[in-house]
C-alpha cells in the first residue's frame, strides 16, 4: 500500500512596520502611508528573524508601509496581492475608535459596520483566496506582509473561524506570527512574537 504525503504549508504572516498612523491608533485602510523611522528600523530587524528561513512564496499587501516593510526585511522581490490589502473603513478612515464611539458608543471593527467600507464577510472572502492561494501553492512555507485588521482575519480563516473572531487576535507592528498544523488540523504555531 503507497501512503500519500499531504503537504502541509506554513503561512508566516509579518504585520508591517509602524506608521504615523497605526502609533496614535488611526484606523488606515486606503491612506498609503510611509513607516516611521522606528518602523523602519524594526523592518531591517526583521530581516534577521526571516533571512535563514526558506520560503517558497513571499507575497505582500501593495501599500507602501507593507511592501517597504518586505523590502527592508529583505525580501524586495516580493509578488504583490491586492487581497492582503487593510480592512477598508470606508467613513472611519483616519479616525481612531475613540472618535468613532462618540457617534457610536461600543463600536468595533468585529461587531459593527464601517459606512462606505467593508464587511467582515468581504475580507473574510479576500483572506479566503490568501488561504487558498498558500495551501494550493506547492511550497513548504510562505510568507506574507499585510496589517493589522486584515492579518486577524487572515488567522481566523487559516484555523476555520468566523472573520469575527479576529477580535481575539491581537496583532502588533513588525511582528511574526505562524500558522500551521498539529497533524491534520490548522493550528497557530506562534503569534505576535
Amino acid at each position: 500500500m503507497t501512503t500519500l504525503t499531504v503537504l502541509r504549508p506554513e503561512l508566516w504572516l509579518v504585520r508591517h512596520g509602524e506608521t504615523e498612523w497605526s502609533r496614535s491608533g488611526r484606523h488606515t485602510s486606503t491612506t498609503d502611508l510611509t513607516l516611521t523611522p522606528d518602523g523602519e528600523k524594526s523592518g531591517r530587524r526583521l530581516a534577521g528573524r526571516l533571512g535563514d528561513v526558506d520560503f517558497g512564496l513571499v507575497l505582500t499587501s501593495p501599500s507602501r508601509r507593507a511592501a517597504h516593510t518586505a523590502e527592508l526585511a529583505g525580501f524586495a522581490a516580493a509578488t504583490f496581492d491586492d487581497d492582503l490589502v487593510e480592512w477598508a473603513y470606508g467613513d472611519y478612515e483616519g479616525l481612531t475608535t475613540a472618535q468613532i464611539r462618540e457617534r457610536v458608543p461600543g463600536w468595533t471593527v468585529w461587531t459593527h459596520p464601517c459606512p462606505g467600507g467593508e464587511t467582515d464577510e468581504h475580507v473574510g472572502a479576500r483572506a479566503d483566496r490568501v488561504v487558498a492561494t498558500i495551501r494550493d501553492s506547492g511550497v513548504d512555507r510562505a510568507l506574507v506582509f499585510a496589517h493589522g485588521h486584515l492579518g486577524r482575519v487572515l488567522a481566523t480563516r487559516w484555523l476555520g473561524l468566523a472573520p469575527a473572531a479576529g477580535i481575539m487576535f491581537r496583532l502588533d507592528t513588525a511582528t511574526v506570527s505562524v500558522l500551521g498544523w498539529d497533524k491534520e488540523h490548522p493550528a497557530l504555531v506562534s503569534w505576535n512574537t
